[in-house]
């Protein structure tokens, strides 16, 4: 039975994967990590951990992800981003193992008004993208058997996202602004981890970097209009500039991926964010 090692356990990606390694457990013995259990910046327990387990496949949804925070703690950003991500690469290339990486799409700019293409030029403008693209060179440079996925506005069911923090203030204000011109593509985590094992269990691997979220692209005004329209409620939504809405670090105008790559190579349609949003709006609201 083959191993797969998932870092991050405890994260959304990671409870993902959770909820669905029973359907795989015939053929896969799954391994959740968390930071106390494994902690990817400190090489010499990485090195034992692999020594002693052995993975067949290793997926990192570990990361430092508080993406205004990295302004002011660059260093951690790039420690568990860049110097964990070299660990685990190296890891995986001594153990023969094959690396599942992801990543994200504050590794471009925005600066442009079409989708970007896996090979299209990386300008990210905050910390937390810089520590992010750090993380997918060494990866790719360290380990030829690496797949890289990028993803945008992660949400789920599980932990702290944009989705739980809407449905909680819907609950608390009557109106509330919300950031009408930056775009991006929603994304279920739910519909990422089923990706990743499709990749995972197809019989021929294509390496190298992949897009992967919902589609097609829209605002977190639009966004947060279908949250408040799924949910049933009545907070008057009111669109914002960026300009209005400062934050620490710079967020792309707008980062649209085309996710023409991973369904021409491994057969994954990507889910329209409407639908994998109202799924995870009916779980949340059986869960109440």
């Amino acid at each position: 039975m083959k191993k797969i090692l998932v870092v991050g356990g405890n994260g959304q990606l990671g409870n993902c994967i959770r909820k669905i390694a029973p359907d795989f457990e015939l053929d896969y013995e799954f391994i959740f990590t968390d930071s106390q259990t494994l902690d990817i910046t400190n090489e010499d327990q990485v090195n034992a951990f692999f020594y002693e387990n052995k993975p067949d496949f290793c997926i990192n949804a570990s990361a430092y992800t508080a993406v205004d925070l990295a302004e002011k703690e660059k260093e951690k950003a790039f420690a568990v981003n860049a110097d964990g991500v070299a660990h685990l690469a190296q890891a995986c290339k001594d153990y023969k193992t094959i690396f599942i990486h992801v990543s994200t799409d504050y590794v471009f700019d925005g600066e442009t008004n079409l989708c970007y293409s896996e090979d299209d030029f990386t300008n990210p403008i905050g910390v937390y993208g810089e520590s992010k693209l750090k993380g997918e060179e060494l990866a790719l440079e360290i380990n030829r058997k690496t797949v890289i996925l990028r993803t945008s506005w992660l949400y789920s069911e599980f932990n702290k996202n944009f989705v739980k923090t809407m449905l909680n203030l819907f609950s608390q204000k009557e109106e509330l602004g919300i950031v009408a011109d930056q775009f991006g593509q929603p994304t279920n985590a739910n519909d990422l981890a089923e990706a990743i094992m499709e990749i995972i269990e197809a019989p021929q691997k294509t390496y190298g970097i992949f897009h992967f979220s919902n589609y097609p692209e829209t605002t977190w005004f639009d966004f947060a209009k279908k949250i408040a329209e799924f949910s049933k409620s009545n907070i008057k939504l009111n669109q914002l500039t960026t300009e209005q809405y400062p934050t620490p670090a710079k967020r792309p105008k707008r980062s649209t991926m085309c996710l023409d790559k991973i369904e021409e190579i491994y057969k994954i349609e990507p889910k329209h964010w409407e639908n994998s949003l109202e799924e995870c709006i009916n779980i949340l609201h059986n869960n109440i």
